[in-house]
């Protein structure tokens, strides 16, 4: 009996969950960018002027699985690549981002173009574009299993329905300090017709990102880090986080994401062309106290392509 109890309940707030996501309480719902818990190891997924940044080929692939236990949940699997080119001050980058929720999929492909100015002896400040594919599945017959309004089950699946965008942000950063201001995709986008039951409208995400880096001792390092993303519709959302590297191999820290979850984050080099970061969230909303979610979990691995071991004194801390 407590067993059948369980999977009700589950099957509910699974059905609750869809139902906000997908739906609203209004026809029309804004979608909003993945988010990262480790965004200071994937600055390039957000700000196009990151790309080219780390002086060479940088390689990263970054899995994000959110409110585990919660069938339906959010789900990213990002990969990206970015490099400095022939031409001074110039970099590129491509990125691929799925991200799944409920029965919709989001796939984004982009191109990334940066142009970095000397503004000091360490100083360089970048500017950025991006131009991005979107494709985007919606399995409405998945719905089938759950007692709602017919109109939306008998819609057609959709697969594969593409809409170009394009984004900008600029960049700057020393040895110590960094920052940036970015809105990944600018073009804001209706993706069904009138005739459609509901709609999904693409909005403009903003994206504030800054962080420092102190030299406590000769082992130790402290970076403390704040990103702030704006979204019409939504509310204002902040993650602040502190970092500490020891002996420029193991870094540790917290986070708070604003009125919204704890995470504790543990990295380490195993060369120092490769980096391995993990990450772990709470959630202090009423969603994060229900007997199905176990928090969210993430995971990035980045390798940098290295030409010069000699000069190297200290590993990228952003």
């Amino acid at each position: 009996m407590r067993i059948l109890e369980n999977r009700m309940n589950k099957k509910i707030l699974r059905l609750c969950f869809w139902a906000v996501c997908l739906l609203g309480t209004l026809p029309i719902w804004s979608q909003q960018d993945a988010q990262y818990t480790q965004y200071m190891y994937n600055t390039v997924s957000v700000n196009p002027a990151y790309a080219g940044s780390r002086g060479h080929l940088s390689v990263a692939a970054l899995y994000r699985n959110q409110w585990l236990g919660l069938d339906g949940a959010p789900e990213t699997q990002t990969l990206n690549i970015h490099s400095p080119i022939g031409y001074r001050g110039v970099g590129l980058g491509l990125s691929v981002v799925n991200d799944k929720i409920g029965p919709t999929s989001e796939t984004y492909f982009d191109v990334d173009f940066s142009y970095t100015i000397y503004t000091s002896l360490e100083g360089r400040l970048s500017f950025g574009l991006k131009a991005s594919a979107h494709m985007l599945d919606i399995r409405y017959s998945e719905l089938d299993e759950f007692n709602i309004d017919p109109q939306l089950t008998a819609q057609q699946d959709i697969q594969n329905q593409f809409t170009p965008n394009v984004g900008a942000g600029i960049y700057y950063h020393t040895n110590n300090f960094y920052a940036g201001f970015s809105a990944p995709r600018i073009l804001e986008t209706n993706h069904f017709d009138e005739s459609s039951v509901s709609t999904a409208r693409e909005q403009v995400n903003f994206y504030l990102i800054s962080g420092y880096v102190w030299d406590l001792n000769p082992d130790l390092k402290f970076k403390p880090t704040i990103l702030t993303k704006m979204v019409q519709g939504a509310p204002l959302q902040m993650d602040l986080s502190a970092n500490f590297m020891f002996n420029e191999k193991f870094v540790g820290g917290v986070a708070y994401r604003w009125d919204a979850a704890f995470s504790g984050m543990f990295g380490f080099h195993l060369s120092d062309e490769m980096f391995v970061g993990l990450a772990y969230d709470r959630e202090i909303t009423d969603l994060g106290a229900t007997t199905f979610n176990d928090g969210s979990f993430e995971i990035i691995v980045r390798f940098d392509f290295i030409r010069n071991l000699g000069n190297l004194k200290s590993p990228r801390f952003f």
